[in-house]
């Protein structure tokens, strides 16, 4: 009997395994596996080009799109059709961690790497924050596929980020509502409250079934984001790693979140301190009107420090300003959006802003801005003010698929194939007095020659980034001051502003040096704008990377081609200096791929 049990033990190992390598091979053949979920199956299906979107889709985000493009194979078949990158960069360095490469320099500057992954693995997407207690203490948090598919790698430093550590958080053990664990992450965020708490959250779902999350987890003041824990009061709660802060979770094929941030109340002043909010992007895909489905922004709030969050209430409401293609009740719903970024006045007061596709014409869509009065209990949607249009935002870059690794049905700037998307490339900022700054990116001052098809587009591509500013707590704006030159291309802006108000950073991808506007390498710029809630504001330029970045093609990498990520990140420290985090494709050695960087830059 126990030969006979060892034959049967050892035969149905064998065909667990043959069946494993047929499904690997099916795999690396690139035959589809079709997402449970109906919102990332259309999302795939986009991508791939065998449906087209519709006008003002919104999209769902490049992390999310990427897990599932890794999973139904189509990466691995886009590698073998293009014959493989070649084994041109030097193996002889790196390996383990403390042996990679630690900067870029050049030129005076220095660029630090803040994941600490040694493989040819993707970070993109990156985010950073500040210990208002500690300017020396950051986190920060990027997209990351060193175990596979997409999940959401976190990094910390003591030093003021000349030295970092990073770790993959206890998400992946959360149990969604279909029972599966979670299997992927995307869109990282990350906060410190007043009291130095660190919290990190994520968007989770298994490719394979219908179910998504949004959860937190949290660092104790004193950790400084070393490692994260559950949030909950346990005994023992640093040990911990469930149960974690859920803001939402569904179990619903029709329902989708996406591109979430979390942010806490970090004022001394505020009525409100050590709140922790969260915005995010709620698609819904059959409400039977509208563009098929809606996707209006929600929001949640926790005030126990992570470990338990309101049910969520869309904040995106309905305006004037919104007249098309609602897919509500209300024909002025504001519910076509993307791209929520939340931040808290000093005050106490909640602004959050995001891109609104509720308007009639083609290409012509509209930034919008909502807030919460410190005095208001936000977690009624009653409480928040009605959408204010800060500017139209033109979204006319030229559309996928091209040779250059623009996806199908996505919008990039031509010779480059990134896709970018202007909802999600909005930030907002506030200075103590409560002046308000909104900055974007797109494409008003484009010529034809950078429109219509990616595969026919050329450069030059005059794609600029503005701001416009608020000194009445957002209820009216200013007209837009553009502040990029003419005839390059500069997009996926990020903001921060100086506490006093007296400057606000902006920093962007830039095409402006050197031939990078025809041969599609790419910087960093920081620009400094003073007295940027004035008539008359002046504006300095600082170029952040020690050297311009290869520009990522599927020739030279096929699985990481396409993809920048979705935003990088600017925050100002407790001294008023701009720390800097973007995805950067000056691989180790040699290799052309995507690691993170980070800049601390002292104001000229």
């Amino acid at each position: 009997m126990r030969a006979s049990s060892k034959g049967l033990v050892w035969a149905l190992c064998g065909v667990a395994a043959i069946a494993a390598g047929a499904a690997q091979a099916q795999a690396r053949r690139g035959t589809d596996i079709a997402p449970a979920n109906k919102v990332i199956a259309r999302a795939l299906n986009i991508e791939m080009g065998r449906v087209s979107p519709r006008s003002k889709e919104a999209r769902l985000s490049s992390g999310t799109v990427y897990a599932a493009l890794a999973a139904s194979g189509e990466l691995n078949r886009r590698a073998d059709a293009s014959g493989g990158i070649g084994d041109t960069f030097d193996h002889s360095r790196g390996g383990a961690t403390q042996g990679c490469p630690s900067a870029q320099t050049g030129d005076g500057r220095k660029n630090v790497r803040v994941n600490q992954d040694c493989s040819l693995r993707r970070q993109a997407e990156s985010v950073v924050a500040i210990n208002p207690l500690d300017s020396d203490n950051l986190i920060a948090g990027q997209n990351d596929s060193r175990l596979g598919f997409n999940k959401c790698g976190y990094d910390f430093s003591f030093d003021g980020g000349k030295t970092w550590g990073d770790m993959v958080p206890p998400f992946y053990q959360y149990v969604l509502g279909d029972g599966h664990t979670a299997d992927v992450c995307s869109d990282p965020t990350a906060t410190f409250d007043s009291a130095g708490n660190a919290y990190i959250g994520g968007i989770l779902f298994d490719i394979t079934s219908p179910a998504s999350a949004f959860v937190v987890a949290k660092s104790n003041a004193g950790i400084g984001g070393a490692y994260f824990h559950s949030p909950a009061p346990l005994s023992f709660q640093v040990y911990r790693n469930v149960p974690l802060g859920v803001v939402a979770s569904d179990n619903d094929p029709n329902v989708a979140h996406d591109k979430e941030f979390i942010v806490a109340d970090q004022s001394a002043a505020s009525p409100k301190k050590n709140n922790v909010y969260a915005t995010w992007t709620r698609f819904n895909f059959d409400t039977g009107a509208g563009v098929g489905g809606d996707s209006p922004i929600y929001f949640s709030q926790s005030l126990d420090g992570g470990a338990t969050w309101s049910s969520g209430i869309e904040i995106s409401g309905a305006a004037a300003t919104c007249t098309a293609f609602s897919g509500e009740a209300n024909p002025n719903a504001c519910d076509q959006d993307q791209g929520s970024h939340p931040v808290v006045g000093p005050d106490g007061t909640i602004y959050v802003t995001f891109g609104n596709g509720n308007t009639p014409t083609a290409g012509i869509n509209q930034v919008l801005i909502v807030s919460c009065p410190a005095n208001k209990v936000c977690s009624s949607a009653a409480n928040w003010t009605a959408p204010v249009k800060v500017a139209d935002l033109f979204d006319f870059q030229p559309v996928g698929p091209s040779a250059a690794g623009c996806p199908a049905g996505r919008q990039c700037l031509p010779p480059n194939g990134y896709r970018l998307d202007d909802f999600v490339e909005i930030s907002v900022a506030v200075d103590n007095a409560s002046n308000v700054y909104v900055t974007w990116a797109d494409l008003r001052n484009g010529k034809p020659n950078c429109t219509g098809s990616a595969a026919t587009a050329t450069p030059p591509c005059d794609n600029d980034v503005f701001y416009a500013y608020s000194k009445d707590r957002g209820a009216t704006w200013s007209a837009f001051k553009k502040l990029t030159p003419a005839g390059s291309a500069q997009w996926m802006p990020w903001s921060a502003v100086s506490p006093d108000g007296s400057t606000l950073w902006v920093a962007y991808y830039d095409r402006s040096y050197g031939d990078c506007e025809t041969t599609g390498c790419n910087d960093i710029t920081l620009a400094g704008v003073s007295n940027p809630a004035s008539a008359a504001p002046t504006v300095s330029y600082r170029r952040v990377t020690s050297s311009s970045m290869p520009n990522l093609t599927p020739t030279n990498n096929p699985l990481q081609a396409g993809f920048l990520g979705d935003y990088m990140w600017v925050a100002v420290d407790g001294n008023g200096w701009p720390n800097i985090v973007w995805a950067d494709t000056r691989g180790l050695n040699g290799a052309v791929e995507e690691d993170v960087y980070f800049v601390r830059l002292p104001p000229q």
